[in-house]
């Protein structure tokens, strides 16, 4: 089979992952989707493979410099790591129509991830073994995604939990999960994925951080007078809790996706 084309590599591009690693910036691509050719960003491992494979999904924000940043620092972990754009400049419909599917588990958002899993099971230096993350938005993609089959392991960063967890998460892959103590919006989501988890004996980590807030995983660029101001409403990146949450992530897909 022949492999796809990977993309030319921009000879100035290079992200500081945060990890110790200078990983070269791969520029962003389109693949095709049931809802038409979407962008997305594709970060390559370190040699040629097999290497298992991340889809990465967005939080609300869309396809954002930080996203790329979490698809690089998976990169040089030694993951495939693609973050398919669902918005594609597509609109505020569409941005709507996206938020609402990541916490009802139906639209066509899901057949687009899907379609991004396909793209990288189809690469020639990839296992087939994929996984799949998300923050925020993404998190409920990511824990909605659990059970529908195709994904070896998830990782949930603070995403939606829907009241009926443990029904719907029957037979889900296994499901790494990340809170935050102080994230006042979803409160509570913590235990109840994990007693619904623990109910239908699925495979998992969850654990929340009691120092950290919402997106706590993510470095967003809000300036020196608004990041201030975001830690006070509970908002932003935490970095203890942040790299522990990293650590378990990268364990326990070493487990599953290996």
């Amino acid at each position: 089979m022949r492999r796809p084309p990977t993309p030319a590599i921009r000879a100035d591009a290079h992200r500081d992952v945060g990890v110790g690693v200078d990983l070269r910036a791969m520029p962003d691509l389109h693949y095709a989707a049931p809802s038409g050719e979407l962008g997305g960003y594709l970060a390559l491992p370190v040699g040629e493979g097999p290497h298992p494979g991340v889809v990465v999904i967005q939080d609300a924000l869309g396809l954002s410099d930080d996203i790329r940043g979490q698809a690089d620092r998976l990169a040089s972990a030694g993951y495939l790591a693609f973050a398919p754009d669902l918005y594609s400049g597509r609109g505020i419909r569409c941005v709507v129509a996206t938020m609402r599917a990541s916490r009802s588990g139906s639209g066509p958002a899901y057949e687009d991830i899907e379609a991004a899993r396909a793209f990288l099971t189809a690469r020639e230096d990839c296992t087939g073994r994929i996984g799949i993350i998300g923050f925020c938005m993404g998190g409920g993609f990511a824990l909605l995604c659990a059970p529908r089959g195709g994904f070896a392991a998830a990782s949930v960063n603070y995403g939606e939990v829907p009241g009926d967890a443990a029904e719907r998460l029957a037979g889900a892959c296994p499901i790494v999960a990340s809170y935050g103590g102080r994230d006042l919006g979803l409160r509570g989501r913590a235990e109840r994925l994990e007693r619904a988890l623990s109910a239908v004996g699925v495979a998992h980590d969850v654990k929340e951080y009691p120092d950290a807030g919402h997106s706590f995983l993510n470095r967003f660029n809000s300036g020196p007078l608004l990041t201030p101001l975001l830690h006070v409403a509970g908002l932003g990146y935490h970095h203890p809790s942040a790299e522990d949450a990293w650590r378990r992530i990268l364990g326990f897909f070493a487990v599953h996706l290996s």
